[in-house]
């Protein structure tokens, strides 16, 4: 073999180890736990970024949900201090402060305990990596983490739910002794209730089939419902938003305004009053935030 022939094989094993670098996946990005007290989950790099500011807001601003506010206030407090604490489902009407709850829960937890809890939130399509980021929240075993899931819930033939299942009770490991995770959805049992009769009508054990996909729900030691407010609920939350934020206006036509506003929307809730105050400010020139 000459020489240039060698240089041949060589350059087209140089080119086929660089191919295969760009095929191979990305090494894992490094995370710093202390970087921050609330991070965003990255499946494909495995990475967990830092989140500068949370977007929350004060839980005093939280009205119509008093009970499950100290239920899962108390729960957070309990896991915060390295107590035994139960996984929770934040489940039921639109707008009425689930995920606004979860984030304002630790915001005021996390002040208490010195800044040790974090928040980590997952994507609804990021469930199946689940086991990677327990992985990872095994490691730093100094800090305690809330995972966070939004919006939680599962279509037809969707079978990331016993990804989910295994991963909080069900694996070999178990979930991490410094890890809850706490999910806000819809429906109580989050899976639809056609792909639930769909499993009675076709399976050999219909009861069976039904109480498998039910049993997801099971994994979640506090089931926390969230209704409809009455008028006067929403109207509290009203009043409460313009006093924090410094709104003047009369309260007569306060009342009126907002209760046209909802009527405009055939709903109300803590969204709906915030997308009211959001629009009092704009008029009166206030930044609100």
């Amino acid at each position: 073999m000459t020489l240039s022939s060698d240089e041949s094989v060589l350059d087209r094993l140089d080119r086929i180890a660089r191919a295969l670098e760009r095929l191979s996946p990305p090494a894992p990005r490094e995370t710093d736990i202390d970087a921050a007290e609330a991070f965003v989950w990255h499946a494909r790099d495995r990475w967990l970024q830092p989140v500068e500011r949370v977007n929350r807001i004060d839980m005093s601003l939280l009205k119509g949900v008093e009970r499950v506010r100290d239920t899962l206030l108390e729960n957070t407090e309990r896991f915060a201090t390295g107590l035994p604490a139960n996984n929770a489902l934040l489940w039921g009407a639109r707008g009425m402060g689930k995920s606004s709850l979860v984030k304002a829960t630790h915001g005021a937890v996390n002040a208490r305990v010195g800044g040790t809890l974090k928040l980590v939130e997952i994507h609804r399509e990021d469930i199946e990596s689940l086991p990677d980021l327990m992985g990872l929240v095994r490691a730093h075993e100094t800090s305690r983490f809330i995972v966070y899931c939004d919006d939680l819930s599962f279509d037809q033939d969707d079978t990331s739910y016993k990804s989910l299942k295994a991963a909080l009770e069900g694996g070999i490991e178990g979930r991490p002794e410094n890890m809850i995770f706490y999910a806000t959805s819809n429906r109580r049992h989050l899976l639809p209730r056609d792909m639930m009769e769909n499993e009675r009508s076709t399976a050999i054990n219909p009861s069976e089939a039904v109480q498998e996909k039910v049993s997801l729900s099971d994994r979640f030691g506090l089931w926390l419902g969230f209704h409809n407010c009455a008028q006067s609920e929403f109207l509290d939350m009203v009043f409460s938003y313009a006093e924090h934020f410094g709104l003047e206006a009369d309260p007569d036509t306060l009342k009126a305004e907002a209760i046209e506003w909802a009527a405009t929307r055939g709903s109300r809730s803590g969204r709906v009053a915030w997308q009211f105050i959001q629009d009092l400010a704009g008029r009166q020139g206030v930044r609100i935030g």
